[in-house]
């Protein structure tokens, strides 16, 4: 994995000692809450309704069990004992000490973290497949790419203040693990057919109050020309990008209003005078970046069969949590974050050093945070997987329900987010539990939960999507079918009027017994959802 170099770390550094200068003068009263806000929120630290929270970049959602151990100390030290995992592979506490801020921050930069972009509007977190470098089914690794826009990205003087926030994500797969499509842009590794290394680009996609699939405005981008692309769609959005009215500032309204290729065109333009100015990356450097992530010293020639030894819990977990390797002997393993009776995404500190500890035993050192709550061990010989599914097990967290009905995204919600209009972890909780007997039979099922409009939760990207409103002063709930966030991206639709918290819970549960009863041999829930369309999931609900 990528390792700071001296620009890295005085930068980083220097960030830490001006907040710590900042934050001396808000205590001290020289500052006031008004102009000490923006210089927080650079920082990642935001006011919620309890306390204060921090959010912690992870690049690419890659971690070293060195930096997962220091997460465990943050929560210990300076939180509730736990953090929170989100939907952009970042982490968040939720009850952080003001006066503790700086040194909290300090103590992340001993492990090359920080909380910088998580906020504002700039270019965020650089998000990727939690599979990459791994996944059989990949043309390259994305990550050098996703590092090398992380650099480019990091105070970059023209793009601190954006019309709004920014995120990116890249995959090196057609199964879209990280889903590009829901990003402002999002970067997809193909191969031309010369087999040249280059990207197909998609731009305007996005959740919140107005949902789009963003479209292909280039086919096949040369490797080559990375960088000044990113850079040509960046001032595009910069010059035409609304500043007026904050729910139109988003790049995918610029996309929407101008047309994809009228927006496209202006993106060629743009490129044809960037790419000009010596911008991207020359080999050398490309070649350097993606030096940190070559493959480990994987052994050769190991047996790649599995005996179960007659266990049904961990046969379950080898079916549902264990993924194909590239390498045989080896296996992909998801750890789920969604353990019964858990709040999802959560993880103690006790639990964050037990899988750091299995990292560091079992999978080269690395762990990957996804954008669906849970955790990966990407590279774990099979005649290991008792000794980490054991491990696992100890800290209650081997469950086998990744991308079934109990494997529930959610946001904080009301209970700790200042811009939620409802709860939305109960509902998680309580839609989990409504459906924990009968996950088997109902197979592949995402179920997404938000508690306010602007979609943290991803509801619009659920097969089963639920959005919490304000109805005259009382929580609301509205439900979604037939979202997607993989490589066949669709936006859920709303079924009908909203219900009480308790009549979501049971309106999911009617949903789920019509897909039982409609269903075709193998379809999955989306599957049938598409053939049948709203009508008699409708029918049912409001019966």
């Amino acid at each position: 994995m990528y390792r700071y170099d001296a620009i890295d770390r005085a930068l980083v550094e220097a960030r830490v000692e001006e907040f710590r200068d900042q934050l001396a003068r808000r205590l001290s009263g020289e500052l006031d809450e008004e102009h000490f806000k923006p210089l927080r929120l650079k920082n990642g630290l935001y006011l919620q309704l309890h306390a204060y929270m921090l959010r912690v970049a992870i690049p690419y959602g890659l971690l070293s069990s060195r930096q997962l151990r220091m997460l465990a100390h943050v929560a210990r030290r300076y939180d509730r004992g736990y953090g929170h995992f989100t939907t952009r592979q970042n982490i968040q506490y939720n009850w952080i000490r003001l006066e503790e801020a700086a040194d909290l921050l300090a103590d992340l930069a001993t492990v090359e973290m920080h909380a910088i972009q998580t906020s504002g509007n700039c270019i965020r977190n650089i998000s990727a497949d939690q599979y990459a470098g791994a996944a059989a089914d990949e043309v390259a690794d994305p990550r050098p790419w996703a590092e090398l826009l992380r650099q480019w990205s990091s105070f970059h003087p023209e793009f601190s203040y954006l019309p709004r926030k920014f995120k990116i994500a890249l995959t090196g797969s057609d199964a879209d693990r990280a889903a590009i499509r829901f990003h402002d842009i999002g970067f997809q590794l193909v191969r031309d057919c010369g087999g040249a290394l280059g990207f197909r680009v998609f731009v305007g996609g996005g959740m919140g109050r107005t949902p789009f699939v963003g479209p292909c405005i280039r086919d096949f981008l040369p490797a080559g020309e990375f960088l000044s692309y990113s850079e040509a769609i960046l001032r595009v959005y910069n010059r035409f990008g609304r500043r007026d009215n904050i729910y139109k500032a988003r790049i995918k309204i610029l996309v929407h209003e101008l047309g994809a290729e009228r927006f496209a065109a202006e993106v060629e333009a743009e490129h044809r005078h960037v790419k000009t100015l010596g911008i991207d990356a020359p080999e050398a450097e490309v070649r350097r970046i993606a030096g940190f992530f070559a493959d480990p010293p994987f052994e050769p020639g190991l047996d790649d069969a599995v005996d179960d030894g007659g266990d049904e819990a961990f046969a379950r977990w080898l079916l549902r949590q264990v993924k194909p390797h590239k390498v045989p002997g080896y296996r992909i393993v998801n750890v789920s974050l969604k353990p019964k009776g858990g709040i999802p995404g959560d993880a103690s500190a006790e639990q964050m050093e037990a899988v750091a500890g299995l990292a560091e035993r079992f999978s080269f050192d690395e762990v990957r945070v996804t954008h669906a709550q849970n955790l990966v061990l990407a590279h774990v010989r099979a005649c290991d997987l008792r000794a980490v599914h054991d491990g696992l097990l100890a800290v209650g967290l081997a469950e086998a329900n990744l991308d079934l009905a109990t494997d529930v995204i959610s946001c904080p919600g009301l209970d700790y987010c200042t811009l939620a209009n409802a709860r939305s972890i109960p509902v998680a909780m309580k839609v989990a539990d409504r459906l924990r007997d009968r996950e088997a039979e109902l197979g592949e099922l995402k179920i997404k939960v938000s508690g306010c409009i602007n979609a943290c939760g991803h509801h619009h990207a659920g097969h089963i999507g639920i959005l919490g409103v304000d109805r005259k002063g009382v929580e609301n709930y509205q439900l979604l079918l037939g979202g997607s966030g993989a490589e066949d991206a669709s936006i859920a639709q709303i079924l009908g009027p909203g219900f009480t918290e308790e009549g979501v819970v049971e309106a999911v549960a009617t949903v789920t017994d019509v897909y039982l009863r409609e269903r075709m041999a193998g379809e999955r829930f989306l599957d049938t959802f598409r053939r049948i369309g709203p009508k008699p999931f409708k029918e049912a609900v409001y019966a």
